[in-house]
């Protein structure tokens, strides 16, 4: 038979699991916000028991907490960020109440967790109380955006180091298609001659820009508002306490926090989020354009442009034998949208922002944690099962640059515009190469055109005279 114990609060008696680590605040929430199958992201959960302890470490410090209460309350956030107990966090992500479910039932799973640790029972909060003692000297208001920050900038760093082995690996591979010469396309035509090389140079860029946007976040969200309380003002907060919490938080989490000028600021209005956001719909933008990039190049096998191949992971239909589809590609395309949709529900989050307080929090957490853990995975294995494997077709890209009339254009400074345009015309009605017209014409000689026919050529910054 199942135990329960009775907890209390403003609204009266309930019976709570005897097992529990959660309380009454956190049952009453599972029963109003039954909204999604989604979990509190487990790196939020860790940057709010990062929080709770270097809220705990100044309490104690300032004598506010008896060293057994704040030692046990410093040894149940240890667990929980070392991701322990993050089953007991119950609690729907898509709540009312800007994030206060959530901190209660952090509050309540760490006091709890600290009455065992002095050898009580759960739900004995004369030993440990959840807001008498966890949330000492805290409101929702500056722990819950605080944490929502911590948990973005870790994010963000393994974004930015992931990012970065996806450009080198763009850049290694600029290095080997540095000599396969290729048409070139604008609007989806044969435009001029270029290298495969260049194509990739052009997605290691983009990439490295992605990088330093990435890397430069950090800064945006680095300003927190924890020792404000509800609205920014400290209100039932001790000034030394509000002086002493984040540099305890910085030596908690290694991050270069800094306490905002303006809390009341900082507390109401959540723009650096919409800027950060941005930062990552531009990321999502460019890997959406080279992902569709590579699965054009390497369509066919056989109908089309097949100038690339892209690595075979898996078969790629129920009912075509032999079909392979470029499904990294495809994957990497659609975390490109969500995070692109999930940047739309960030940006309305902060714009609704009421007063001194934006009521909307938990939609922003879940967004924009979601779009970095999406980023991050997607180009983990965009590098890993598609970029690293990609092989050029050098038969197929030295065919389409012989054999289009666009290729004349490399001859325009030598033979004029005129004459340039005889040759493509005479390749499109028979066929031949612009190489052996020109040649068959007189028009230049075999070794000059050749040079301006090369890769070097081709590539380089302008013509030499």
């Amino acid at each position: 038979m199942k135990k329960y114990r009775l907890e209390r609060d403003l609204l009266g008696e309930r019976e709570v699991p005897a097992e529990a680590y959660w309380g009454i605040h956190s049952l009453r929430a599972m029963e109003n916000f039954p909204l999604s199958p989604y979990r509190i992201h487990p790196r939020l959960i860790q940057a709010l028991a990062m929080v709770k302890k270097a809220c705990a470490r100044a309490n104690l410090e300032l004598g506010y907490l008896s060293e057994k209460i704040g030692k046990a309350i410093i040894s149940a956030c240890d667990e929980i960020i070392s991701g322990n107990l993050h089953q007991e966090i119950v609690v729907d992500p898509l709540q009312g109440g800007a994030g206060t479910s959530a901190n209660m039932n952090l509050n309540e799973v760490i006091a709890n967790r600290a009455i065992e640790l002095l050898g009580g029972q759960k739900g004995d909060y004369h030993l440990v109380h959840p807001l008498d003692h966890v949330n000492l000297h805290q409101s929702t208001n500056d722990v819950y955006p605080t944490a929502i920050k911590v948990a973005a900038i870790f994010l963000l760093r393994e974004l930015e180091e992931v990012i970065a082995k996806l450009q080198a690996t763009f850049q290694e591979k600029e290095k080997e298609f540095a000599r396969v010469v290729k048409i070139g396309r604008t609007q989806l035509q044969d435009a001029v001659p270029m290298t495969l090389g260049a194509e990739f140079s052009a997605y290691a860029e983009a990439l490295a820009r992605d990088r330093w946007r990435v890397f430069k976040c950090e800064e945006r969200l680095r300003v927190v508002n924890l020792g404000g309380t509800a609205i920014g003002t400290g209100l039932c907060a001790p000034r030394k306490y509000i002086f002493l919490v984040i540099e305890k938080l910085r030596e908690e989490t290694g991050l270069g926090l800094a306490r905002a000028e303006n809390m009341v600021d900082a507390t109401q209005n959540m723009d650096p989020f919409v800027e950060v956001s941005g930062i990552l719909k531009a990321h999502a933008v460019n890997l959406f354009k080279i992902a569709s990039d590579l699965r054009l190049l390497s369509s066919g096998p056989l109908a089309g442009l097949k100038e690339i191949k892209l690595p075979e992971v898996q078969a790629g239909s129920s009912i075509m034998p032999g079909k392979v589809n470029p499904v990294i590609c495809e994957a990497v395309n659609q975390v490109a949208i969500k995070v692109m949709a999930n940047d739309f529900i960030i940006t309305q989050v902060c714009q609704n922002g009421q007063l001194e307080l934006n009521a909307f929090l938990p939609l922003l957490a879940h967004a924009l944690l979601e779009s970095l853990t999406l980023l991050i995975n997607a180009d983990r294995i965009f590098r890993d099962k598609c970029v690293l494997e990609v092989k050029a077709n050098e038969g197929m890209c030295y065919y389409y640059a012989h054999h289009s009339w666009a290729t004349v254009t490399a001859l325009v400074p030598y033979i004029g515009y005129e004459a340039a345009t005889e040759v493509a015309k005479e390749v499109k009605e028979t066929g031949k190469s612009v190489r052996e017209i020109v040649l068959a014409k007189g028009l230049m000689d075999e070794e000059k055109l050749d040079w301006v026919l090369s890769p070097e050529a081709m590539t380089s910054l302008g013509y030499k005279d």
